[in-house]
């Protein structure tokens, strides 16, 4: 139950990835026959922006998602920590291919063609750095052990104090 409900936040994740994301502008180029697509500006970083856009949305759903399955079930487990990962990782994905699915065309030579030679246009939104997709998982589970360590019940003591 609570990984599904974790990984049903990938859906706002993707879609503010979407919506934050920098845009990869690009231009096309025909030579003849050939189109070519070329970044409008070689030097840019916003392909790594797009990256790291991900990776802090990913990082703060991560601390959100702790923080609420630690206020909803403070007696904790492994099963409550393999579903806040699990789930963690599913929202990823999720977040990543909605994202994928909600920007723009994936065939940029069709774009080029249908925008015209030299007119600048956007590259599809495309997650470069794979690992990304862990964010949220260790950021859950990283404020999750802390939460717990700090604020979760206390084992009782396996003696009791000796009298003296």
């Amino acid at each position: 139950m609570i990984a599904v409900a974790v990984a049903l936040g990938g859906v706002l994740l993707g879609v503010l990835w979407w919506w934050l994301a920098p845009r990869v502008p690009l231009v096309g180029n025909v030579t003849g026959d050939n189109w070519a697509v070329y970044l409008r500006d070689s030097e840019g970083e916003q392909a790594v922006g797009v990256d790291g856009t991900f990776t802090l949305l990913a990082l703060a759903f991560g601390a959100v998602s702790a923080l609420v399955v630690f206020l909803v079930r403070r007696r904790g487990g492994v099963p409550l920590v393999v579903a806040l990962a699990v789930g963690g990782l599913l929202g990823s994905v999720l977040a990543w291919r909605l994202g994928v699915w909600l920007g723009p065309a994936e065939d940029v030579i069709a774009r080029a063609k249908s925008v015209g030679e030299g007119v600048t246009f956007d590259a599809p939104l495309k997650l470069s750095a794979k690992g990304a997709l862990l964010a949220w998982p260790f950021a859950g589970l990283v404020l999750h052990l802390g939460l717990t360590a700090l604020f979760g019940p206390r084992d009782p003591e396996p003696f009791a104090p000796r009298e003296a």
